[in-house]
Order: structure tokens, then C-alpha cells, then sequence
């Protein structure tokens, strides 16, 4: 992953020096945003993980495991199927990790609004462990990157954007694009420096954030 960062920034700075900055959030918009969905799949990851090994229940194991292979056969709407059957019949740890997948689908389906209605959801259900609630809400923020206002952004991740928040790198990575998108590059600045400026910031979130104060530096907007 940090070679692909790499290789993507020096190809944003190529941009830069040849003065197609209006070109630049039209070409890699999309892919910066991926790339820091991966990560917070990754996060969800992790956590559902974490949170499956201490509440593993046989019966639902199988059952969502094979929910999984479903979705592996591009089976999606079976796979779905199986995953809302478990999210209501499921033991310990499976419902909830049928709603984290099953929302996933949806977004993987195209259907963004009901993704991020689940996602949101799932960040609200107090009953569930924080960590695992802050990664759907981070899920939902970036769908709303692209679909959304600054404002629905704000809601689901500024939460997290504080110093003692583990996920505070991404969720100021959100917010700075949704601002970006926004054309508020004073925000957008704002939030980008606050990455860059945290030693803790990872690697390639960071030099994603500089790539980015640099486009705003160079478009002279901010």
C-alpha cells in the first residue's frame, strides 16, 4: 500500500507542475477516497474480528461464513438474504457482524443511501463496543464524500476528529475532502493540516493530506 501512495503522489505532483490543477479532484478524487475506504474496511475489519473471537457462537459462525462465500460467488442478493436472516436469528457477536457486511454489500450493490442508513445506524447502537461504532461511522462518512454535504459528514465523524480519538486520522481526512468537495479550501486546509501536523498521523494518510494542502496552495484559493 505505501509504494501505490507513493507512486500516487509523485503522479499528483507531475500535475501540479504541469498546471492542471482544475483536472485534479475530477482524475483522483474517486481514488483518494477509495484508498481511505480500504483503510477503514481494514479498521472494521480488525475490530469485527476482535469482537468475533470473544463472542464466537458455532451455529452463526457457519451461517455467516457461508453468507460470505455467497457474496465471494457475486451471489449478492442470497448473500444478503443470509445476512439479514442472521443480524435477527444470529448469536454473540454475528448480528452485528452480518449488519457491518450486509452494509457493505449494499454500497458494493450501488445502493449508497441504504448503505450509509446502516452504517449510521450501526455508529448510533450504543449497545455495541466504540471502536466497532466509530469504523461504521468513518464507513458511512466517506459514502457521504461522494454523495453527501459537508454537513452530513460532520455529523457522522467530527466526533472522532479530536486528539485522543484512535480514528481522528481518518475522520479529519473526511471531513478535509468533504470540505474540498465543498469548495470551502479554507476548511478543507484546516483539516488537512491538523493530519499533517499529528506525529501519530500514518504514513499514508499524511502524505495524502500534504498532496492535497499542496493542490490547495497551488490553486492560490486558500
Amino acid at each position: 500500500m505505501a509504494n501505490q501512495d507513493d507512486s500516487f503522489i509523485r503522479e499528483v505532483n507531475e500535475e501540479l507542475r504541469s498546471d492542471q490543477m482544475k483536472n485534479i479532484w475530477a482524475r483522483f478524487g474517486s481514488v483518494i477516497v477509495a484508498i481511505a475506504v480500504l483503510i477503514v474496511l481494514g479498521t472494521i475489519g480488525k475490530v469485527g474480528y476482535d469482537y468475533w473471537r470473544d463472542n464466537a457462537s458455532s451455529k452463526s459462525g457457519d451461517e455467516f461464513l457461508q453468507a460470505l462465500n455467497l457474496a465471494k460467488e457475486n451471489k449478492a442478493d442470497e448473500a444478503l438474504a443470509a445476512l439479514n436472516n442472521l443480524q435477527k436469528d444470529g448469536y454473540g457477536a454475528y448480528p452485528v457482524l452480518a449488519r457491518l457486511r450486509a452494509a457493505t454489500l449494499q454500497a458494493e450493490k450501488g445502493e449508497t443511501d441504504a448503505a450509509i442508513k446502516a452504517f449510521s445506524e450501526i455508529g448510533k447502537d450504543t449497545g455495541l463496543p466504540e471502536a466497532l461504532r466509530d469504523a461504521a461511522r468513518l464507513r458511512a462518512a466517506y459514502l457521504l464524500v461522494d454523495t453527501g454535504t459537508y454537513d452530513q459528514v460532520s455529523a457522522e465523524v467530527e466526533q472522532l476528529a479530536v486528539p485522543q480519538n484512535n480514528m481522528r486520522h481518518s475522520a479529519r481526512e473526511a471531513l478535509g475532502l468533504a470540505a474540498y468537495k465543498a469548495g470551502d479550501t479554507a476548511k478543507a486546509k484546516s483539516w488537512f493540516q491538523q493530519i499533517v501536523d499529528d506525529p501519530q498521523s500514518p504514513r499514508n494518510v499524511a502524505g495524502r493530506a500534504q498532496m492535497l494542502l499542496d493542490v490547495i496552495a497551488a490553486s492560490g484559493k486558500a
